[in-house]
């Protein structure tokens, strides 16, 4: 069977018989894999407590039938902060979450292996009210589902545009008479993130816009993605 090196973030993982791990990873060249990780809960595993959700390890694997089998392990980011932090592995759950529902088994993807990692290590660096949506919003563009933030999906006006329809998948002018009202700051961050802005955006301190961006985007999600984000939930509620 072949054998892969190959860099990858661990995003969820559960318990396999008495001993074992399976983790679902995204990695860098070969997208969402899952691996088995025999003996990882025995106390003198020589994975140690690697292969938990958000770290970012170097891994050996050689493949299987229906799971891969994980051989060596190297960590890479850690990300410290974010991990004794409740409020920041609260929201890095969200990424990992979205990550899991959007990645394709076996499909490559170093765009959204970048992002993620891009995510964390921000998080990792310093908190961010917008790191959150901001990440969602340019998941759903790399998945070819962003929303039309300049030009009313109803009519073709770029003036007057008003709300946002979930369904539609973008603005509505004020004519249009549908979708949710939004303020025009909250169209303008929205349009920051999109515009190559996100670097100002993410040090930017927080306002009312941010939780309604992050309201908006979380909807668009999921209307667009057919999921619940579980994670959120925990977030809003934290």
């Amino acid at each position: 069977m072949a054998i892969y090196r190959d860099r990858a973030i661990v995003l969820r993982t559960w318990k396999l018989g008495e001993s074992d791990r399976i983790a679902a990873m995204l990695t860098e060249s070969l997208g969402k894999v899952r691996v088995v990780a025999k003996g990882a809960r025995k106390p003198k595993s020589r994975f140690g407590g690697r292969i938990e959700p958000t770290r970012h390890l170097l891994v050996q694997c050689y493949e299987g039938r229906q799971l891969d089998n994980l051989t060596q392990v190297e960590s890479i980011d850690g990300f410290r902060a974010v991990r004794e932090d409740l409020g920041r592995l609260t929201k890095a759950a969200v990424l990992l979450e979205a990550s899991d529902q959007l990645c394709a088994e076996r499909q490559p993807d170093p765009g959204a292996y970048r992002m993620l990692l891009g995510a964390l290590r921000r998080l990792d660096a310093s908190d961010s009210a917008m790191l959150v949506p901001s990440f969602l919003l340019k998941r759903l563009a790399h998945e070819g589902l962003g929303p039309e933030l300049d030009v009313c999906v109803v009519t073709g006006e770029t003036a007057d545009l008003v709300a946002i329809d979930v369904e539609l998948g973008g603005v509505v002018s004020a004519r249009v008479e549908r979708g949710r009202w939004v303020e025009p700051a909250t169209l303008q961050l929205m349009r920051r993130v999109m515009g190559g802005e996100l670097a100002q955006v993410l040090d930017e301190p927080e306002s009312a816009c941010t939780h309604e961006v992050a309201d908006v985007v979380t909807r668009l999600y999921e209307h667009h993605v057919e999921r619940r984000l579980r994670s959120m939930r925990a977030m809003d509620a934290s």
